[in-house]
């Protein structure tokens, strides 16, 4: 999963304060008017440029980070690593899942905050944070972390897993589905917990087990790195 867990904690920590800042900024009263300037301007803009291929791109990637995509390929990937005996991956990404997911409609409640005027798709509930953006940075930070071996190639999926997160909470600003910051925090909290999630559970298995056999079913490269990582 991780090459370096004190990192992987690190940047985790970074994403998750990122969220945390830019939902506090949301709910204070005293900064609220001035993120509503900045998502209105956000908004007015969208409108400005809208166009049609731009729109049927925007509405696919919001297919993609629906729940007929994202679930089936969360249920597949974790069906995978049991199959595999990738217990410590397997743990982490469900719990990156689970915390993502237990997450959302709590603080959607908690904020209540309406959505945008002039939505292109159908929207329910409240905006703020975007399902769409935790979904869809959960899941594809989370898959390439759980699936593909630490290394160069994964490093491409890496990049390829961040431009696909950013640009599915993009295309919910840009169909007015919901504002800026409620897709950057989604972004953002969706990131953090997968990369989290991974640290959190190496850490712990490092810390509890001195050295690691065939038999904690993790496969042959657990034992690759000094971090231990899977």
């Amino acid at each position: 999963m991780l090459v370096d867990t004190r990192r992987g904690l690190r940047v985790s920590g970074v994403l998750l304060a990122g969220a945390v800042a830019v939902g506090t900024l949301v709910a204070l009263p005293a900064t609220r008017p001035a993120v509503q300037v900045v998502d209105d301007a956000v908004w007015r803009w969208a409108g400005g440029v809208e166009n049609g291929p731009a729109t049927v791109v925007a509405v696919a990637m919001s297919w993609l980070g629906g729940v007929w995509v994202t679930w089936p390929l969360r249920v597949l990937a974790l069906l995978l690593l049991a199959w595999r005996r990738h217990w410590s991956r397997l743990a982490a990404f469900a719990l990156a899942v689970v915390t993502s997911e237990a997450a959302i409609g709590p603080l959607k409640a908690l904020y209540d905050r309406p959505r945008p005027p002039g939505a292109l798709v159908e929207t329910s509930a409240a905006s703020f944070p975007s399902g769409h953006a935790v979904a869809g940075a959960v899941t594809a930070v989370g898959l390439v972390l759980v699936l593909a071996p630490p290394g160069r190639s994964r490093w491409r999926w890496e990049v390829w897993a961040v431009a696909f997160a950013t640009v599915m909470a993009l295309s919910r600003v840009y169909l007015r589905a919901h504002w800026l910051s409620d897709s950057a925090a989604g972004a953002l909290l969706g990131a953090g917990l997968a990369l989290g999630w991974p640290a959190v559970v190496l850490a712990l298995r490092d810390r509890g087990t001195p050295s690691a056999g065939p038999g904690d079913g993790d496969g042959r490269d657990d034992e690759a790195s000094p971090a231990r990582s899977p």
